[in-house]
């Protein structure tokens, strides 16, 4: 039978719901603990009230280890509810820490995420407020009527004091939900947007130094950091007041609680051993509300981190890993393929349809803006908003599980990206390093020989970011990551970019190896001189597919449009170099 749809629970909420025997094992813990705390206050009632008035030494004795033996055991109680929730946030990060970097990369990887880091600090919040001080407060706070309950019995008197000091404390908890929310979510936003904008900016410090940018710089970020600054004080003005206010009523309590309790003795109505237990135990009956007071911005902050892992989680779900399919021949269609981006008008590629065989050479020209670059992405599935359909092999290529497709596409975007490592692990994808494929990439690049000129040759540490190298050689670097492995549909966007002419020759060179092992492969170039390694012309303009077809056929069909009509030499634009 289905599950109706509001009985279904989200991805967390599911795994949260797993440890339903670990909570119930807390509350289990926290019953003792609770009911144990009643020990003090029994204890001072045989001390005040028997032993003082017995004088009785063996009566003191026995009180007093029945009482160290009751509290051994709330301690062990307390302990053990700590260790359990202690490995529940362990298991819970196991259970939830590759899920959740996984939907944040795909949410970051389509523009609608702030990235793994923010995903992961909410999780980390999570899982301390479940494995915290705060949690306890929760559990603790369904015996605060049965201490009050007690102190009925002691005096009716007693247990009104007790319900108007808790009403108190939850009025002032109300109270700091209301208006501390908004100015805490207000300061930690403003902190991440003044963060996020000096880091972005330090990536480019070579370029703020070099042209003098670092002050105009340096002035905007100083007015993100005072609006953060400002509404950190207010929010943090605020909570200090409520934190008086609550401290404030704690000490009232206590005091007036005692005097109560003294005029109950002075009028006969209770002893001196209840007097002083009415007064701890008061205190202990108000001690979880006082502390959900003070742990409420921190679970206020715990549950807006779970509501956006919860989005998360629902949007981006866990991929199947049973999934698997026939490795890709590398045959590419695009069905009526329209790419757009936020605050556009008009899409970036409009209505594209193609279908290009598999161990097809195909350039894809075009002016700047054309949409070039989109159609890369779109070829590799990594584009956010597309409609249409992209297919690799007849299936749609957002519809692979990217770690089994991964192996069989290779991709060189205009922006080449290292990462820090040797050259042999950029080249092998951060994977296990296979020598053998390793090589046999650097070859296919035409970047062996330069490799082994390096002092320790392919174990060679690149940097951050390459920093070790330049232009061309981590152009040349990511190119052999292209084809690591021999996949079946490269993409390469500007790889010519920032190469010389022996790179250049290198370039066509691997084109023509790639080619003739049978491999289909986009070009992206301005150049004209890759068309001669082509198949296939693709001419964009616009965001349009204005030319597609066998090289010739297009060279011809534009040069004949391009034609003067008195007699001057035809545009040799698109006149392939010899190969």
């Amino acid at each position: 039978m289905k599950t109706p749809s509001f009985f279904q629970r989200s991805p967390l909420t599911a795994t949260l719901w797993s440890f339903r025997r670990e909570f119930l094992m807390v509350g289990l813990f926290s019953a003792v603990a609770n009911l144990l705390m009643l020990t003090p206050t029994i204890y001072m009632l045989q001390v005040y009230d028997r032993v003082l008035v017995s004088y009785s030494d063996l009566t003191l004795v026995a009180v007093s280890l029945i009482c160290l033996f009751l509290l051994g055991i709330m301690a062990v109680s307390e302990w053990t509810r700590s260790r359990i929730l202690i490995r529940a946030g362990v298991r819970l990060d196991e259970q939830l820490g590759t899920r959740v970097f996984n939907a944040s990369f795909e949410s970051y990887l389509g523009g609608s995420g702030a990235g793994p880091a923010r995903a992961f600090s909410d999780l980390l919040q999570v899982r301390q407020f479940l494995t915290g001080q705060g949690i306890f407060a929760f559990f603790d706070a369904p015996w605060a009527p049965i201490y009050i309950a007690v102190m009925f019995f002691l005096h009716p008197l007693l247990g009104v004091i007790s319900i108007v000091f808790a009403c108190v404390q939850l009025a002032l908890a109300w109270f700091g939900h209301r208006h501390t929310v908004a100015p805490a979510e207000a300061a930690i936003k403003a902190g991440s947007e003044a963060n996020i904008y000096m880091q972005g900016k330090l990536r480019n410090s070579e370029v703020l130094e070099s042209m003098g940018m670092v002050q105009n710089l340096r002035d905007r970020w100083r007015d993100r950091h005072q609006r953060y600054l400002s509404t950190s004080s207010s929010s943090q003005s605020l909570n200090s007041k409520i934190g008086s206010w609550s401290k404030f009523i704690r000490y009232t309590q206590q005091s007036l609680a005692l005097g109560a309790g003294a005029l109950l003795v002075i009028d006969g109505q209770l002893t001196p051993g209840g007097m002083i237990a009415a007064n701890v135990l008061m205190s202990r009956a108000l001690t979880p509300i006082d502390m959900m007071v003070s742990s409420w911005r921190a679970f206020v902050s715990a549950r807006a981190a779970f509501e956006r892992l919860e989005q998360l989680l629902r949007e981006f779900p866990e991929r199947d890993a049973a999934l698997s399919r026939v490795a890709p021949t590398g045959e590419v269609q695009l069905r009526n393929v329209f790419a757009d981006a936020p605050g556009r008008e008009t899409p970036i590629l409009k209505d594209i349809k193609i279908s290009v065989p598999a161990g097809t050479v195909v350039a894809v020209l075009g002016p700047s803006g054309s949409g070039k670059s989109t159609l890369a992405r779109v070829l590799m599935g990594i584009w956010p908003d597309v409609t249409g359909e992209v297919l690799l092999d007849g299936l749609p290529i957002e519809g692979w599980n990217r770690m089994e497709l991964g192996p069989h596409v290779g991709y060189l975007p205009q922006d080449v990206e290292l990462f820090d490592g040797t050259i042999a692990e950029n080249i092998a994808r951060f994977s296990e390093v296979d020598s053998e494929k390793v090589i046999d990439a650097a070859r296919c690049a035409g970047l062996h020989e330069m490799i082994l000129r390096f002092p320790q040759g392919y174990d060679t540490p690149i940097g951050e970011a390459g920093g070790m190298l330049s232009g061309g050689q981590r152009q040349r670097i990511a190119l052999a990551r292209a084809v690591y492995g021999d996949p079946a549909l490269i993409v390469l966007d500007e790889p010519n970019a920032n190469l010389d002419d022996a790179g250049e020759a290198a370039l066509m060179s691997t084109v023509g190896q790639l080619k003739a092992k049978g491999k289909t492969v986009f070009l992206i170039t301005h150049r004209p001189g890759a068309i001669s390694a082509a198949d296939w012309l693709l001419l964009l303009k616009d965001g349009e597919l204005v030319a597609s077809g066998p090289r010739d056929d297009v060279i011809a069909t534009l040069q004949k449009a391009q034609r003067p009509a008195r007699g001057a030499e035809p545009s040799s634009a698109l006149t392939p170099r010899p190969a």
